[in-house]
Formats: structure tokens, sequence, C-alpha cells
């Protein structure tokens, strides 16, 4: 005999398995009418207007979110509000998307004559091809399901999951198309742990006086108060400010001297306090550019075992143009770790 727990296991295994069907039978659909509509996106000069009712109202919420957020501008209109006044957010530039599942919903389709008024393409979303806001569409993509996953069929739930999905498959696409790249993603989410993640080693790092730094014929005592006084636990060494440059000004980073370092000179009897930097120092220290994602430093930091980069300029190579270092602690602070 079945417990209650048996059956709620299996109630909830015949819901996900309705709407992964659901999902994928989407798949069969993409042909010409999804290449067009991608077409019709990447080239609206304003923004996507995504626009539906009830349960698909807040799915259209989401798939305006997702759109704004991965490089195309979009925004949710409420049907209701629409043809209340704020149809005067609606502008010629921009591209109608329209969702209903029955494609006769009443507010939506109150809408559409003054939308068509107005010249904008429209795509629609709709589970029925043969529906009343089908007859409207540009480019009509067909969202429909075999059964929702309401034992009643009658609550919104395979068919807003496939609805959901065909609005992530655009906006990826679109992602794809537009060469939307992660530093790109970072400018527009600049907050929480996301945000966190995103930000660029630049706002991080440590610069100017703040960066631990000695030439290589320096005393190694002058390192070991640099180490300590910046407190990061290492110094880089530099080579160009003696005039070996060729009188350019210019310092290039030759080496690192680390906590590491100053103790396996220790444990081999080395009197360091008798030596210079470019003596005890680590040659090919792990530089980062200063446009790189913190993320992207706490990467190399873990796969290198080590806790601090130093930071070059975009385009910058072999220890040239460094302008900062970045340490572990940098990243734990700001919460990226």
């Amino acid at each position: 005999m079945k417990t209650i727990e048996d059956i709620t296991i299996q109630t909830a295994e015949r819901v996900l398995d309705t709407e992964a069907a659901a999902i994928s039978a989407l798949k069969g659909r993409l042909g010409a009418d999804f290449r067009e509509a991608i077409e019709i996106l990447l080239k609206v000069e304003g923004k996507v207007v995504v626009t539906g009712m009830g349960k698909s109202g807040i799915i259209c919420q989401k798939i305006a979110a997702t759109l704004a957020s991965t490089g195309t501008p979009a925004f949710f209109l409420h049907p209701a509000e629409g043809i209340h006044g704020d149809l005067g957010m609606i502008m010629k530039s921009d591209v109608l998307l329209a969702v209903s599942n029955s494609g006769e919903t009443e507010e939506v389709l109150t809408l559409l004559p003054a939308v068509k008024r107005l010249g904008l393409k429209m795509i629609v979303m709709t589970g029925r091809l043969d529906s009343t806001l089908a007859g409207y569409g540009d480019v009509v993509l067909d969202i429909g399901v075999k059964e929702e996953a309401c034992p009643l069929g009658l609550a919104p739930t395979a068919s807003t999951a496939a609805t959901l999905a065909m609005g992530d498959a655009l906006a990826v696409v679109l992602l794809e198309r537009r060469g939307f790249r992660q530093e790109d993603f970072a400018t527009l989410h600049p907050a929480g742990s996301l945000g966190k993640k995103l930000m660029k080693v630049s706002e991080l790092m440590h610069k100017g006086a703040d960066m631990p730094r000695v030439g290589r014929d320096a005393p190694m005592k002058d390192a070991i108060l640099e180490m300590t006084g910046k407190r990061m636990g290492l110094t880089g060494v530099f080579e160009g400010a003696d005039g070996s440059d060729g009188g350019k000004g210019c310092q290039r980073l030759v080496g690192v001297i680390t906590d590491g370092d100053l103790r396996r000179a220790l444990e081999k009897g080395l009197n360091v306090f008798d030596m210079t930097a470019g003596e005890v120092m680590s040659a090919g220290p792990k530089v980062i550019c200063e446009d790189a994602l913190a993320e992207t430093a706490l990467r190399e930091m873990d796969e290198h075992s080590i806790t601090a980069l130093f930071v070059a300029k975009n385009g910058s190579k072999d220890g040239a143009g460094i302008v900062g270092a970045v340490h572990l602690h940098d990243l734990i602070r700001a919460g990226v770790l």
C-alpha cells in the first residue's frame, strides 16, 4: 500500500516529467519562424516591449529582464495598463513580443490594434496557431503543450515552463549573436554577489604608493620592510629606474619576494640581510590585466596556488606597464569569495 510520502514523490516526479517533455517538444519547432524572430530582434532600434496577462505576464516580466540583462534592451508592459495610458511608453522603433497561451486573452488583444497603428513589428508566442493573437503576428512561435502538469488541466504549469524556456532561447541566441561578453554582463550587474564576482581587478588592486615594490639591487632589509609595511606578504622586484632602461624612466617587473621565498632562504642558512632583492626573488611572477574580472583573478590564484597577482595595463608584456597588485584578502573583503 502506497504511503502519503510515496504519493507525494510520484506527483512531484510526474510534474517534472510533464514540464520537461513540454520543453523538449519545443526543439522540433525551432525553424524559420524562430530564425526570423531573432533577425527582427537583432535589428530593433528601440526596445523589445514584452506583454502578457496573468501567469503569462509574470513569465513576460522574467523574459524582459533576461533580455535586458544580456544586451537586448527590453521592458514589460502590462496590457491592462497599456490600454489605459501606458501605450505612451511604446515608440515606433520598438518591437512587440506578445505572449498568450490561448491566444485569446482579452487585455492583450485589445492592445494590439493600437500597436499595429504605430507600425511595430510583432512577435507572438502562443499555444494556438489558429488563435486571434497568432493572426496579428509577423512571426509566430509555437509554445503549445500536450498537457498541463496540473491534474485538473487548469493551472498554467507546463505551458508557463515552455514559454519561459522559449524566452530564454531567444535571449541566449541574441547574446551570442551580439557578441555579448562577460565584461558587458558585469557592467549591467553591479550589485549583489554576482556583481561582486564581476568587478574588475582595477577596482580592487593596490596602486601607487600602496603597491609593494623594490628595485632589483635593493638590500633585503628594504624588501622586508616593504613586505610588512604594505601588508600584502610580498613585494614586487623591479628594474629600470636605475637607468638600465636607457633613461626612459620605465620599470619592469622581474620578480617577486613572498613570505615563502624569505622562509626558504632562511631554511637554507642564508644570511638574507647580506643579500639583495634580486638574489632572493622568484622570477616570472604571475600578472593579470587591469580589465580582468575579479572572478578571473580568483581562478588564477587558485590554479597557481598563490595569494596575489600583479596587475598590468591591457596589452603590456614582459613585466612592463605594472599598475597595481591584488591580494586574495582583497577579493575576500569585496565578497568575491
